[in-house]
């Protein structure tokens, strides 16, 4: 009974269109994030000297405020997701298990 159901909800085209949906926003923002964060690596590997410059008369350098910002940067993304999971993905889902209860 169970495989039959299982079977039934892989085979409904709501579930390969929140599947295919999910996968390709999941897949953009891993993209996204991974850009951003080996593109800080890059620049401290290979461009220490723009990373090094002072900002102002103090100590802090150029370095902080973009390590700063790809943290920010995964915050954002992951509020973004949650957002989309929950009202986009959630909603598919639920009529999904409406359709086939």
């Amino acid at each position: 009974m169970k495989n039959t159901k299982a079977h039934q909800i892989a085979n409904s085209p709501k579930y390969q269109e929140l599947v295919k949906k999910r996968s390709r926003f999941g897949w953009t923002l891993t993209a996204a994030m991974m850009l951003v964060y080996y593109g800080y690596i890059c620049l401290v590997a290979f461009n220490k000297e723009f990373l090094a410059q002072p900002l102002g008369d103090g100590v802090t350098t150029l370095s902080i405020p973009f390590g700063i910002g790809v943290i920010l940067f995964t915050i954002i993304i992951t509020g973004v997701y949650v957002r989309r999971a929950n009202n986009e993905f959630d909603r598919l889902t639920t009529e999904i298990v409406k359709e086939n209860a």
